[in-house]
């Protein structure tokens, strides 16, 4: 059932998540934790991330995404499942791996239910999943994955900072403590789902096939 490549897909979206995580983690709370920086942060995290480990999984390191793709159809519900779970628990590593690193706890900044907020996190990972799909159905590879994936993701963040925390991934938000059901977990879910559903129904036709391996290399004829 679960043979060496399904492993190696869930490892890859536990650790790429945690790393990330950690990433934005570091950068906030570094003396440069302004937007701007936490936005290069990121999106030079993930795009290494999916330079890495693109091909074992897909990187798609956000539960938001994943939704969105099992919305579209593009990854069956059971993988689904697993991937939203390892993600998650790639958050939580990452808190517990940072608060061990300073010796510290991170002060929750979850809030409470905020329109604003809410939408600022849907318009940010609306972005993400819209660039990640187009990635996907482009079938890109390389550097050209990695700056689309990547800058998609860091404009993302700088887009939900205008009236969030600018997280737009509930694995970020565990890893930050900013796990608002109403905020930073349905903003994302529903910028993702939008995100993804409107590249694939606008300008892909809903042609391009499952992705839970949209970057392995083409084969040579």
């Amino acid at each position: 059932m679960f043979g060496k490549k399904k492993v190696a897909m869930l490892a890859a979206e536990l650790l790429g998540t945690m790393l990330l995580a950690l990433a934005v983690v570091s950068v906030r709370s570094s003396g440069i934790g302004y937007s701007f920086f936490v936005a290069l942060g990121a999106g030079l995290a993930m795009a290494v991330l999916a330079l890495m480990i693109g091909t074992n999984s897909g990187a798609q390191f956000n539960p938001a995404l994943t939704i969105g793709l099992w919305t579209s159809r593009k990854i069956k519900t059971l993988p689904a499942i697993l991937y939203v779970v390892v993600q998650l628990f790639g958050g939580l590593c990452a808190y517990w791996f940072y608060i061990y690193i300073v010796k510290t706890h991170l002060q929750s900044t979850a809030g409470h239910y905020t329109a604003r907020v809410m939408v600022a996190e849907a318009a940010g990972t609306f972005v993400f999943a819209f660039g990640w799909a187009a990635a996907a159905a482009q079938k890109f590879q390389g550097f050209k994955l990695a700056a689309t994936i990547g800058g998609a993701f860091a404009l993302g963040i700088l887009i939900a900072s205008l009236g969030s925390n600018g997280l737009i991934n509930p694995a970020i938000a565990l890893a930050t403590r900013s796990w608002g059901w109403s905020t930073y977990i349905l903003g994302p879910v529903v910028g993702g789902i939008v995100g993804v559903n409107f590249y694939n129904m606008v300008f892909a036709g809903g042609s391009w096939s499952s992705v839970m391996k949209p970057f392995t290399a083409k084969k040579k004829k």
